[in-house]
């Protein structure tokens, strides 16, 4: 095991959101033996990484060399590693005695890159924000460019394979497709965001604090960039092109699941500014939110009528027993997709299946809670309003959904336990 004297530092928690200024109070006992990293810098360039221990040496070796000739003693690295197994925030952290500017963080209760980047620019002190792949894919000998780029005035500088200049070295023709599909897709679904920029799945750029400062930022998956033009005050862009170079050290993390990601990001970004992202800023209410809980609600309906066939018509269990046992499935079913799709941004923040476990148990003790007060409702309703029972039963579920939303919202949705 690797030794060293320097710590890790802190890992923030709560909201996605980049601070004015640079790193106020957001570094408290970073280091045991380096207090002057709590001073402003020019620019923060973070690093995030995987099973990258070897790779990690050589990208702070020629990013350090250059930075050093570029931007002598104003910069920093910050290498943020989500727990990898092959620890490479243990290589990266005994770099540190050779590479003074360098910083390592190691996240072990959230995953995935845009996150990564963000708690990155979350400590960092620049007054401009990067990052660049660990992987040496992107050229580091074009960061000159991007920064005297950022210095000429632009709010954001993007390296892109779709510039003069610019390029893919050895990439398959369904590759290509694909990067070309879902370029198309954001054209379609975010046109306003996506045609600002020839590759908006460029994950090597820079960007003004100032530009993202102060805005909770809320990405899916691996591609920022979209998330950082569609919510911050970007005024200027500028692109300047490289050539994307196939890796030679570890595996690719290219899957399909990425694209799946970057398809509900375009969504979400899509939803938040429009219609229903301005009308749930303006009640202080997350509708976007509340509508993938009903959307999961239904799809539990639709569980719990086929179960209840299943075992009442097919098994020929008793009524009660099959309804018991439908509505438990249904509750399964919606809290698998709530987990993984209403409140998922939440639930990453609380990784882990013992945590996985508890929301469960809540989210159980919920909907059963949600049960009777549907039961009680609907008497009330029905026996003393004298209502129509099918119009007191539509009413008593409306009530009910809500407050199973904001009750889960509060309660088996939260970020409670943090280490």
């Amino acid at each position: 095991m690797l030794k060293t004297d320097y710590d890790l530092l802190p890992v923030p928690t709560g909201t996605l959101q980049i601070a004015r200024s640079p790193a106020s109070g957001s570094r408290l006992n970073p280091v045991t033996v380096r207090d002057s990293l709590t001073d402003p810098l020019h620019f923060s360039l973070i690093i995030p990484t995987y099973n990258e221990s070897g790779n990690i040496a050589r990208i702070v070796s020629r990013l350090t060399e250059l930075l050093d000739h570029g931007l002598p003693g104003d910069y920093e690295l910050i290498v943020v590693d989500d727990d990898s197994p092959d620890r490479t925030w243990e290589v990266a952290q005994a770099l540190i005695p050779d590479y003074p500017q360098l910083c390592v963080m190691r996240r072990q209760q959230e995953r995935g890159l845009s996150t990564a980047v963000i708690r990155g620019w979350q400590v960092a002190r620049g007054e401009i924000l990067g990052v660049i792949d660990g992987d040496l894919q992107h050229p580091p000998e074009t960061l000159l460019q991007l920064l005297a780029t950022m210095d000429d005035g632009a709010d954001l500088a993007i390296a892109s394979r779709h510039v003069d200049g610019g390029g893919v070295s050895t990439w398959s023709a369904s590759r290509r497709f694909l990067s070309r599909g879902a370029q198309l897709l954001g054209l379609i679904i975010l046109p306003r965001v996506v045609s600002r920029v020839s590759d908006p799945m460029s994950g090597y750029f820079l960007v003004n604090r100032s530009a993202i400062a102060d805005v909770p930022l809320s990405p899916i998956g691996y591609k920022i960039l979209i998330e950082v033009i569609g919510r911050g005050q970007i005024d200027q862009i500028r692109e300047v092109g490289y050539v994307f170079h196939e890796r030679t050290t570890g595996e690719s993390k290219v899957t399909w699941k990425q694209y799946t990601d970057y398809l509900q990001h375009l969504l979400r970004l899509r939803i938040d500014s429009g219609r229903l992202g301005r009308l749930s800023r303006r009640l202080h209410f997350p509708v976007g939110r509340f509508l993938r809980f009903g959307l999961v609600g239904l799809s539990g309906l639709t569980v719990d009528m086929a179960a209840l066939y299943l075992f009442y018509e097919v098994i020929g269990f008793g009524l009660t027993r099959s309804a018991i046992l439908a509505a438990e499935l249904a509750i399964i079913n919606n809290f698998y997709w709530n987990d993984r799709w209403t409140f998922r941004d939440i639930a990453q923040q609380q990784s882990g299946w013992q945590r996985m476990v508890k929301r469960f148990l809540k989210f159980n003790l919920i909907c059963i809670m949600g049960l009777i007060l549907k039961i009680l409702l609907l008497n009330l309703f029905f026996n003393g309003l004298q209502m129509n029972a099918y119009a007191a039963n539509l009413l008593a579920i409306a009530i009910v959904t809500f407050w199973n939303f904001w009750i889960n919202l509060k309660l088996s949705w939260r970020v409670t336990q943090v280490k």
